[in-house]
């Protein structure tokens, strides 16, 4: 699949959980909270870690990203795994 693909698949699910997998073996479930610069932003599942998801310095814990590149494959979770 193209980087285009995944950049709409990212964005047209932007507020659903979904599991992403990626070309080197990592899995990573989360809300998708933007999609910007290449990369999409996972909320990630489960409990808040570092007072409620927050980070020094990066704001609200999303980190750097997953690069859209990266994603071997894509999978909208049911409403039942948040």
């Amino acid at each position: 699949m193209s980087v285009g693909y995944y950049h709409s698949m990212c964005h047209r699910h932007i507020g659903r959980a979904v599991e992403i997998r990626t070309h080197d073996g990592r899995i990573h479930r989360g809300i998708i909270h933007r999609v910007h610069g290449g990369r999409v932003y996972l909320q990630p599942l489960g409990r808040r870690r570092n007072l409620g998801g927050f980070r020094w310095g990066w704001g609200w814990g999303f980190g750097a990203g997953i690069a859209l590149g990266a994603i071997a494959a894509f999978a909208v979770l049911p409403f039942f795994w948040w």
